[in-house]
């Protein structure tokens, strides 16, 4: 029925986040024409939280080992928030070039990508 997820981050600088998603990220890219790149993903996951009515939807990036992910990133002269501990995870948030945010962390929760969800509930 379903074979994948398309995201969607807006951007008031399309053009430098793509470089960030491309040359910073490494993702993978094809060109849907002129230039318009549409980046792969790595294995992703969806969760569905409680909000208030007229919320927006938020993109979470993961990695292994927040401090060396930041790291990296600093690195490529992207800023970084502080980490903070939330109990389900190690969280800080990206500053795209654009200036728009991305959250990004280490769960300690169970990864449905990594086989450890039940098949059905």
């Amino acid at each position: 029925m379903i074979s994948g997820a398309h995201v969607v981050v807006y951007s008031t600088d399309p053009e430098a986040d793509r470089r960030f998603f491309r040359d910073v990220l490494n993702f993978p890219a094809v060109d849907a024409g002129g230039g318009w790149l549409i980046f792969a993903l790595p294995p992703a996951e969806v969760a569905v939280h409680p909000t208030a009515e007229g919320s927006e939807h938020d993109l979470y990036l993961t990695c292994e080992d927040i401090q060396a992910t930041v790291k990296e990133l600093t690195a490529h002269n992207i800023q970084c928030g502080g980490v903070s501990d939330e109990g389900w995870g190690l969280l800080t948030e990206v500053v795209l070039p654009s200036g728009a945010r991305l959250g990004l962390y280490e769960p300690r929760h169970p990864r449905a990508v990594h086989g450890t969800a039940a098949a059905h509930y």
